[in-house]
């Protein structure tokens, strides 16, 4: 183990990864919110071109997206976990890390706008 490394006590550990969990987890809500409005402006905006969309396969097509952008927002923990267990001073990443909250949900609702307008509207009859 180099110099630099901080060793953390197990309930240190559990503390680091439940702070985690309280933040990121409470915040998905607001997540899975914003891309709802996203796919709710798109159908409202278009409504007669995607009447015609709205079927029982393609139901199952967005509980499938949706389960796919709620792994993703785990990648969360990918970033804050081990910033919280490096050196830094953990107060100063908790101001930061709605930075990271915001650009991830900003960049969830562009991919989520391109992916209606160039991979699904086109190809609705």
């Amino acid at each position: 183990m180099g110099q630099d490394e901080v060793q953390f006590a197990p309930s240190q550990r559990r503390g680091v990864l439940l702070d985690a969990i309280r933040y990121w987890e409470l915040r998905r809500i607001f997540y899975n919110v914003a891309l709802t409005a996203v796919v709710i402006v798109w159908i409202s905006r278009t409504w007669p071109h995607f009447r015609d969309a709205l079927t029982l396969s393609s139901l199952l097509k967005l509980i499938a997206l949706a389960l796919l952008a709620n792994a993703c927002y785990c990648a969360a923990y990918l970033v804050d976990i081990p910033i919280q267990r490096s050196s830094f001073e953990g107060a100063w990443w908790r101001r930061w890390r709605s930075s990271l909250w915001v650009a991830g949900t900003f960049f969830a609702a562009v991919l989520a706008n391109y992916w209606i307008a160039d991979e699904i509207y086109p190809y609705i009859r």
